[in-house]
């Protein structure tokens, strides 16, 4: 479990540096394909038909669907890279080093039970959730948005995953059901917007009034 762990930490770190959205994508995608790992070594005592069902889940959704309808976003936007984020790479990386003290700073002071599962996984859930939360604040393009409103689930969903045991199989297809439809919306919101302004810059949309004429 730790390497997978390990792994989801460097990519977070890895999408606070990297301005290619492309890449950017892949990353989330591989985060996809860890947290289905995560899912299993979770439960290796125990593994079930819930656990692989919800495993295969997270990997087709994670892995391959969300990137596939997001790649095919940025192939219509004709757009390659995040150009001026509103607060640069070198400020990103040196805050995200900042959140990984942080993190396994509360992670030691927070009162949680005895896990059964790494003792990495508490601080590298609160870190990929705070760079969720960093990217969706510091990036223009509604693009990167959406990938770091994908980032801070992966967050809250690894938390979740060593933290919360029994939780109802219908509870956790739910919430996954719940994330596609949000990114299935807001992929359709920047292609739309993509078309009537020839951009897709979340920043410049809070210049838009109401028409007068």
């Amino acid at each position: 479990m730790d390497p997978a762990l390990v792994f989801l930490a460097l990519t977070s770190v890895l999408l606070l540096g990297s301005s290619r959205l492309t890449r950017c994508i892949r990353l989330v995608a591989f985060q996809g394909v860890l947290l289905a790992a995560l899912t299993i070594a979770a439960h290796a005592n125990e593994i079930t038909l819930r656990v692989v069902m919800l495993a295969a889940l997270i990997l087709a959704l994670k892995g391959a669907a969300f990137p596939w309808l997001l790649s095919r976003v940025l192939r219509g936007a004709e757009v390659r890279r995040e150009i001026e984020p509103m607060v640069s790479y070198m400020l990103s990386m040196a805050a995200g080093t900042f959140g990984l003290v942080l993190s396994f700073w509360l992670s030691a002071r927070l009162p949680l039970p005895t896990l059964p599962t790494s003792t990495l996984v508490v601080p590298v859930a609160l870190f990929t959730t705070l760079v969720g939360l960093f990217l969706i604040v510091s990036r223009r393009t509604a693009l990167m948005q959406v990938l770091a409103y994908l980032v801070l689930e992966n967050g809250i969903y690894t938390f979740g995953v060593a933290v919360v045991e029994g939780m109802p199989m219908i509870v956790e297809l739910g919430i996954l059901l719940d994330v596609f439809v949000a990114v299935f919306v807001m992929g359709i919101a920047i292609f739309h917007i993509n078309r009537e302004f020839d951009h897709i810059d979340a920043d410049q949309l809070t210049m838009l009034r109401d028409w007068t004429g």
